[in-house]
């Protein structure tokens, strides 16, 4: 009897399944389609955020997948993950007028990633909340027992720094954080770096937690003004085609 009821419950369940195969083909049962916000990379959240605020002069609220900030510069997504990021830290740079913007402005005056300053400053001073008494050096530069290296303002340090970096690390081929940390800071076991690409990573992701498990050595020619450039060309190009 046990044998019995055990194949008609095998046989209910085995055509259960088939008719539910079948009405799947046929198109009577519709699976859902993912609704929740997957992450995009980079380069696309930024065009996105920019079609959103181009023209703006200031919103309250822009929000693209993760993005969400309450200060936006008009035309440029970058600006609004350097904000952000400078934000969720509580830097003092925030007391400096529309200063993610001049960080910007300065990595694309010398062609450097937008985000390597931050990521350098936040691993240097934690974005300037720790640095040598009226010095304004948040990068670490020249920080040493013979003495520290001084400057009139914040974007003086960074601007220093920014023509640094380009002239003796990447116009040399020092094009990830792991092959400048071998000179700018060769006594580190490897955690510069890898705090370095993980604030990278943060600001790409504009997330905490995934520039934590998403961090990579990244390639510091990736996101640049003349990357920038080519790929607002490309995009112009194919519109007209």
């Amino acid at each position: 009897m046990k044998a019995l009821l055990s194949t008609l419950i095998w046989l209910g369940a085995t055509t259960g399944f088939i008719l539910s195969c079948i009405a799947y083909t046929q198109g009577l049962i519709v699976i859902p389609e993912r609704t929740e916000p997957i992450a995009q990379d980079l380069e696309d959240r930024v065009q996105i955020a920019n079609a959103q605020v181009a023209g703006a002069t200031t919103t309250d609220s822009v929000t693209s997948d993760t993005i969400e900030t309450t200060t936006i510069i008009p035309g440029d997504a970058r600006v609004a993950l350097v904000h952000n990021f400078l934000e969720r830290y509580n830097s003092p740079l925030l007391n400096e007028e529309n200063f993610a913007n001049t960080l910007v402005e300065i990595a694309d005056e010398h062609e450097i990633d937008f985000r390597l300053l931050p990521s350098i400053a936040m691993q240097e001073s934690t974005l300037c909340k720790a640095t040598p008494e009226n010095s304004y050096n948040c990068l670490g530069l020249g920080v040493h027992s013979q003495g520290t290296w001084r400057f009139e303002s914040y974007e003086d340090n960074f601007k220093a720094a920014a023509r640094i970096l380009k002239e003796n690390y990447i116009d040399i081929g020092l094009t990830t954080p792991e092959q400048i940390m071998r000179k700018y800071t060769p006594s580190s076991n490897g955690s510069w770096a890898a705090s370095v690409n993980q604030w990278m990573a943060e600001m790409r992701y504009d997330d905490r937690q995934m520039g934590r498990t998403m961090r990579e050595d990244a390639n510091l020619l990736e996101f640049t003004a003349t990357t920038s450039s080519e790929t607002k060309a490309s995009a112009i190009d194919e519109e007209t085609e």
